[in-house]
């Protein structure tokens, strides 16, 4: 086969977002994904850290980004790199809903939680 088709339903139960998780594993894709959206201001994972680097790319809403000692408030049409073993977190700062894509450069995801 030269390309595989992956349908939304295969990652996501949510049929309104872009909600859910992706690893490239079994596709042989060297990243893996987490498709972020929430209305819940200050929904965000805690502080945690990957031995790979993760990239943000918010497409709507605000997030408030906490990588390593700063603290960056990141909008839609932005980007932010998190390099390995850096520790970070993010929240939904609002009004509305967060929308972001993590892309993780690993097949699969590893995670070491700090809190």
């Amino acid at each position: 086969m030269t390309g595989h088709l992956i349908e939304k339903e295969s990652w996501s139960d949510d049929a309104e977002h872009w909600r859910g998780e992706w690893q490239g594993q079994t596709f042989g894709a060297g990243v893996s994904l987490i498709f972020v959206s929430t209305d819940r201001v200050g929904a965000g994972p805690r502080l945690h850290t990957h031995p790979y680097a993760e990239t943000f790319i918010i497409r709507a809403g605000r997030g408030l980004y906490t990588v390593g000692d700063r603290t960056i408030e990141a909008g839609a049409g932005q980007i932010l790199v998190v390099p390995p073993g850096v520790p970070h977190k993010f929240s939904n700062l609002g009004p509305g809903r967060l929308e972001a894509i993590d892309v993780h450069a690993s097949e699969r995801f590893i995670t070491d939680w700090l809190e």
